[in-house]
């Protein structure tokens, strides 16, 4: 289980509404209205746990 770093809400992250990759991380959404306020802004929300590390 992760958390949607825009609402807090628990997720899975499969099947999750959206991902996005930041600095690393991986970022899972709860719903489609989370993800598009992630991605403009991903410092100001990427402050909760990642789903995952994105390993290089």
């Amino acid at each position: 289980m992760a958390q949607d770093p825009v609402c807090g809400m628990d997720v899975q992250p499969e099947p999750a509404a959206g991902r996005s990759e930041y600095q690393g991380q991986r970022y899972s959404f709860c719903g489609a209205n989370c993800h598009p306020q992630f991605d403009p802004e991903p410092r100001r929300h990427a402050t909760s746990q990642p789903v995952m590390t994105v390993k290089s």
